[in-house]
């Protein structure tokens, strides 16, 4: 007996082959690009930047090549006040590192590999330390606005991974205790925190802050987590920043904006390059 092949699962299983391998192809060909504008075969290390956080990278001076993003495979210009839209190469202490000034959120609508798109572009250009910043609502009464907290684990509440198909992730320990553990070595007043993932682009309800504060979270924001795991999942390690800008939704009398946000970044500029710069001596 001759068995026919079931050409409906074949026809599955190309499509599904295709949507876990396009996205790795263009970060890879971004990647390469990156490769050939800079001169530099790798980038030991990725930082990107929140809203907010831009400023603070002028601690590490002048780059020596700026690309925007929208000239690499793969990159739409960013649609995101407070976020840059390109990307810079500096080489400090003979590491090469990239720095990420803009990232796409869940709610500008382009899709989960676009959000993941730039991690996976600096893993594959080279980078073993990912370092993830964001703007977040703090929701632990103990912090304070302009205070910056280590992301010890996170809750996502989107629902959405960007991990297709049978490939199972653990993430116990998507957040590297070690370089936490160095980065509080240089700073020991360093908070830690579980951040939660909000899909926005509203702001959460007060009701919404006291469920997820009820599920454990001390910080809420809407970025960081698919990058998290995107870069986690090709073996990086990765480490996590949130800036506390504004208390989340009901625990002050103010109501949020995006401007307040951005601001509270900028009068934090100080503070939190010097904790950029302490990034630059973990190992």
């Amino acid at each position: 007996m001759i068995t026919l092949p079931n050409l409906e699962n074949e026809r599955y299983g190309r499509q599904m082959s295709d949507q876990i391998s396009q996205p790795l192809v263009a970060a890879q060909s971004a990647a390469k690009e990156i490769a050939e504008i800079t001169g530099k075969a790798s980038h030991e290390m990725s930082f990107t930047l929140g809203s907010g956080w831009s400023d603070a990278a002028s601690i590490f001076g002048e780059p020596a090549h700026k690309i925007e993003m929208s000239k690499l495979s793969g990159f739409a210009t960013s649609t995101v006040a407070g976020h840059g839209g390109h990307i810079s190469s500096y080489t400090i202490n003979n590491k090469n590192i990239l720095i990420f000034f803009g990232r796409t959120h869940l709610y500008e609508g382009k899709g989960i590999d676009a959000v993941v798109h730039g991690t996976r572009t600096a893993v594959s250009a080279g980078a073993k330390i990912v370092v993830l910043t964001n703007a977040c609502g703090g929701i632990n009464p103990n912090y304070s606005v302009g205070q910056p907290v280590l992301i010890r684990d996170h809750i996502s509440l989107t629902g959405i991974s960007p991990i297709k198909g049978a490939n199972f992730v653990d993430l116990t320990d998507v957040y590297s205790a070690r370089l936490r553990a160095q980065l509080k070595s240089y700073d020991p007043t360093l908070a830690e925190g579980v951040y939660a993932h909000w899909p926005g682009p509203t702001y959460e309800t007060p009701a919404e802050i006291r469920m997820i504060g009820i599920l454990g979270a001390d910080l809420v924001g809407m970025s960081t987590v698919p990058e998290a795991i995107a870069a986690h999942a090709m073996g990086a390690e990765v480490i996590g920043i949130s800036l506390v800008t504004n208390p989340a939704a009901g625990l002050s009398k103010n109501k949020l904006s995006h401007e307040e946000v951005v601001a509270a970044g900028k009068a934090s500029a100080e503070k939190v390059g010097k904790l950029l710069e302490n990034l630059l001596k973990v190992s």
